[in-house]
């Protein structure tokens, strides 16, 4: 399990990969060429990405036609995100961890920093775009 577990997460240390799995979220199931396309890379790298892909699969192929569109596979996705959870220090799980009270209320404190970090970022971003 733990040799799985590592092999899971190099292959998603790729960017691309990530942005793969993003777009295959959002938009459904894709053939080579349209993910190719939206991401501005050769349809070659993406067969490559894929098969990486598909070797854990966490993406599914489907003939339709000519095409081959690839989905990607929720059940393992959800795998992966339980995975990353139990390893998740940033204090958004650790209600529901047995963890002791001062370690979580650390986590938590560092997390709502975190928070109102990125807050700030997006409240500056608004202000950027209402002066456009």
């Amino acid at each position: 399990m733990i040799k799985y577990s590592s092999e899971l997460f190099k292959i998603l240390s790729v960017d691309t990969r990530i942005k793969i799995i993003e777009m295959l979220k959002a938009k459904g199931p894709l053939c080579v060429n349209a993910i190719a396309k939206s991401l501005g890379v050769t349809q070659s790298a993406i067969s490559q990405h894929l098969k990486i892909l598909k070797s854990m699969r966490l993406v599914s192929p489907k003939r339709k036609g000519y095409w081959i569109h690839y989905s990607l596979d929720e059940d393992v996705l959800e795998d992966c995100r339980q995975k990353l959870n139990k390893i998740c220090t940033c204090g958004c799980r650790s209600i529901i961890c047995d963890v002791p009270v001062r370690e979580t209320k650390n986590n938590l404190i560092r997390y709502k920093n975190q928070l109102e970090k990125e807050l700030g970022r997006i409240l500056g971003k608004l202000e950027e775009v209402k002066k456009i």
